[in-house]
């Protein structure tokens, strides 16, 4: 198989034994805090929570970037493996995912996905990335000579893609949770020969894969895979990445909302005849979800408006300008409220959509917060569309649920 032409390819994954599948799966890594994880992984021994945040197995006060974090979760994974709770299979082979939450049902393919077709952006991206962040999945990977947080993906609508793995999904699971946050995880491994060449053909057909969430473990492969070119062994394994990819048309993206901390010196009433130039603006009785692009919720004062981007601000030719994160920074989070740095300012800050909107109501009414603004999710077509642009997102533009698990499949390198 030619690296330079492959978007895919199965592998042999690193799983835990069916009867120990519920314990080992765990959130991702960056959803929790490590206090948090520390509370969640009480009395709980075979959590991968002590592989990915394996700073919870040492004094609170240790920085969870130290030396000794990244040792302690090699030790950890490879008690988990010494033990016979991990196991690799004996060939390469791809898994069928299936994520329920409520009535969302998606169905995804775990492969690795090829370095060089990420950076060829054939696999591409939307946002930007930070060198500490990138830093830490690189020493983490590096410590456990394995990848074991999937990058998720979104392909391009394809029928066949999808019915390729429906029968599987009929078939019995190899592993079958229902995390504590109420998502079921299903695991189905897919081994027929003639089956994995037929998903390895219909993907490579692909023009791109999209990166929806895990821009960071990402990069950090790709480093990785720089790094260890020309050591023989140690380098092919390196050339790919773990990956659960969905269909774009089923997966979920939620709102992002915003919390400002004061109106920059503006009054009340001054603050909503800058608006109104801006917004056409209306009282609601109600709490307002909004119902399409070009239309938000703000929070102020005990009172929600709904607010309408006013006929020709929207810059349509940009994909990125004409998001309406883009247009609430632009049109009031900039010129009205003084935050030109989302990623900076402490003014700032961003409340995903789990949480409802009567979160955004109690950061406010506490007086934490001045203003608040409910988000229409960003469709998956402008994500797309930013990244056959090579352009990026604002940051906090997307929240994907329901996330994957930790733990379920990992990639080893050699």
């Amino acid at each position: 198989m030619s690296l330079d032409s492959c978007l895919i390819r199965p592998f042999a994954g690193l799983r835990p034994r069916r009867e120990d599948a519920a314990a080992v799966a765990a959130p991702p890594y960056d959803v929790l805090s490590s206090d948090e994880a520390r509370r969640a992984a009480t009395d709980k021994p075979l959590s991968f929570l002590h592989v990915s945040k394996a700073e919870i197995d040492l004094p609170p006060d240790v920085d969870p970037h130290a030396p000794e974090v990244y040792a302690r979760s090699a030790d950890n994974f490879r008690r988990l493996i010494d033990s016979g709770v991990l196991r690799r299979d004996g060939q390469p082979c791809y898994y069928a995912y299936r994520l329920e939450m409520g009535e969302h049902v998606q169905l995804g393919l775990v492969a690795v996905a090829s370095v060089l077709a990420y950076e060829s952006n054939r696999i591409r991206k939307h946002e930007l990335t930070r060198p500490d962040k990138e830093d830490d999945r690189v020493r983490q990977i590096e410590a456990l000579n394995a990848q074991t947080g999937p990058v998720l993906l979104a392909h391009p609508a394809s029928g066949e893609a999808e019915r390729l793995l429906v029968p599987v999904s009929a078939s019995t699971p190899v592993a079958d949770v229902r995390a504590e946050d109420g998502i079921r995880h299903t695991l189905w491994v897919i081994d027929d020969a003639a089956h994995i060449a037929r998903i390895s053909e219909v993907f490579d057909a692909m023009p791109a894969l999209y990166i929806a969430d895990g821009h960071h473990r990402s990069a950090a492969a790709s480093r990785v895979a720089a790094a260890r070119r020309g050591q023989s062994a140690r380098s092919f394994g390196a050339e790919f990445f773990l990956s659960v990819i969905f269909p774009a048309t089923q997966m979920r993206i939620m709102d992002y909302n915003r919390v400002v901390r004061d109106l920059n010196g503006l009054s009340e009433e001054e603050f909503l005849a800058a608006v109104r130039g801006r917004y056409a603006l209306s009282l609601s009785a109600l709490p307002v979800r909004p119902e399409r692009t070009g239309v938000c919720g703000m929070y102020l004062a005990g009172r929600w408006y709904r607010l309408e981007i006013l006929s020709g601000r929207v810059p349509l030719a940009d994909p990125v300008r004409r998001l309406d994160v883009s247009l609430l920074a632009e049109q009031i989070l900039g010129p009205l409220l003084g935050i030109t740095d989302l990623r900076r300012d402490s003014r700032i800050d961003f409340v995903g959509g789990m949480r409802g909107l009567p979160e955004l109501e109690r950061r406010v009414d506490s007086g934490e917060m001045a203003v608040a603004f409910a988000m229409y999710p960003t469709p998956m077509g402008e994500l797309m569309a930013v990244a056959d642009a090579g352009q990026v997102m604002p940051p906090k533009s997307t929240w994907f649920e329901p996330k994957l698990a930790d733990g379920l499949v990992s990639h080893l390198l050699d």
